[in-house]
């Protein structure tokens, strides 16, 4: 599987396994790959040493596989996706990502739909890269090709997981607050998990912390150790105490 050739800046070639990952970032880009120039260099920097790590390295949460798969799941936008065991076909910037994160449209930012469950109308969504509305509208691709496949099948209330989200540029607000009201008529929300402090303030900058649920104890959920039934039971009860429900 490779990039769509009409994803905005899509970079244009695979990325063998064999090849060396670029190790020192661009300046615009908070990179977790290995530190390899002192600390001191960049005394705001906002990350702490254990975010350093490989970004090829970083596969999406796995160990819910064995309940359930986007690409075989028919009502999945990613439904037939296949994966790369031997290329990284998808980069942020010039940044190789590990091979089995789903693109969206985007140029920055990719996806695993880690889990849906189309009874209760939740899904669970797990992010990495650069989140850019400025320059690449992500958030209308996220919208129109991820979101509303998934609320034509009954699915109302998301959670974000945002650990590997390493930027927000904000551009205007229509379809956060398209897709916020779309949710609310189907007495659904949107929650944002452990987005990073930095990331947070840049959505409150823009306003658009307006149409999510985050921050408090969605800020520090160790998710990875739930059943994603017990993962959303734990996130809607926390929904649930902030709307006064």
């Amino acid at each position: 599987m490779v990039l769509r050739s009409d994803a905005p800046h899509a970079p244009k070639a695979a990325y063998e396994p064999t090849q060396p990952v670029t190790l020192v970032p661009p300046s615009f880009l908070f990179s977790l790959q290995p530190l390899l120039f002192p600390l001191s260099l960049f005394p705001s920097f906002p990350f702490p040493r254990q975010y350093f790590r490989a970004v090829h390295t970083l596969e999406p949460f796995w160990n819910w596989r064995h309940r359930y798969t986007s690409e075989e799941d028919e009502r999945s936008p990613f439904v037939g996706r296949e994966h790369s065991e031997f290329e990284f076909t998808h980069a942020v910037y010039d940044h190789a990502i590990h091979p089995q994160w789903d693109e969206f449209g985007s140029a920055t930012l990719y996806m695993k739909l880690l889990f849906a469950d189309y009874d209760q109308g939740f899904a669970v969504i797990e992010l990495i890269g650069e989140w850019n509305d400025l320059l690449g509208n992500d958030i209308m691709f996220l919208k129109r090709d991820v979101v509303e496949p998934l609320m034509a099948h009954g699915i109302g209330k998301f959670i974000l997981v945002g650990e590997n989200v390493l930027n927000f540029h904000a551009s205007d607000e229509e379809y956060y607050s398209e897709w916020f009201e779309e949710a609310a008529d189907a007495d659904g929300w949107i929650a944002l998990l452990n987005f990073r402090e930095h990331v947070r303030d840049d959505l409150r900058a823009a306003n658009i912390d307006q149409y999510f649920l985050l921050g408090g104890h969605l800020d520090q959920m160790d998710w990875r150790t739930f059943e994603p039934e017990d993962l959303f039971e734990k996130v809607e009860g926390y929904v649930m105490k902030r709307l006064g429900a």
